[in-house]
């Protein structure tokens, strides 16, 4: 019988946590001074610093109804690949896959690496969710 490397283990319960209702309820798996990278050129692009703001990410992601379901998780030393379908659900159009690249250290996720398959869509669909406000707003 082979047991699973333990931070394979420690992925597979963040994405059961983060199929539920309360994206607050993944702090547990986040060092204070993680780092989430999020490529792209769109608004919710570019690197998180702190579990404030990677918290403060996934309530956003939380707003458009954001899935997740595994397809691989292999991991070697501190570092965990993660390939998964991620699609929306408020408003639907975006149904892609990702890869994640998770580093660990102490049981808690200190840095992930987003890569997305299409790009091109995510940063369409990221634009057209969380658009800029208008000026003057977006300038006060």
């Amino acid at each position: 019988m082979t047991t699973e490397h333990p931070n394979v283990e420690l992925i597979r319960r963040f994405y059961r946590v983060y199929g539920g209702d309360d994206p607050q309820a993944l702090a547990e798996f986040f060092a204070d001074d993680i780092r989430w990278t999020i490529p792209g050129h769109h608004p919710l692009s570019g690197t998180k610093v702190g579990a404030t703001e990677v918290l403060a990410f996934f309530a956003e992601l939380a707003k458009a109804g954001f899935k997740a379901d595994p397809v691989f998780l292999a991991a070697d030393g501190d570092w965990v690949v993660d390939l998964h379908r991620g699609w929306s659900t408020e408003p639907e159009g975006l149904d892609i896959l990702w890869a994640l690249a998770f580093r660990v250290g102490n049981g808690k996720i200190v840095e992930a690496v987003n890569f997305a398959a299409d790009q091109h869509a995510a940063d369409a669909y990221f634009w057209r969710k969380y658009p800029l406000a208008p000026v003057p707003d977006r300038l006060a």
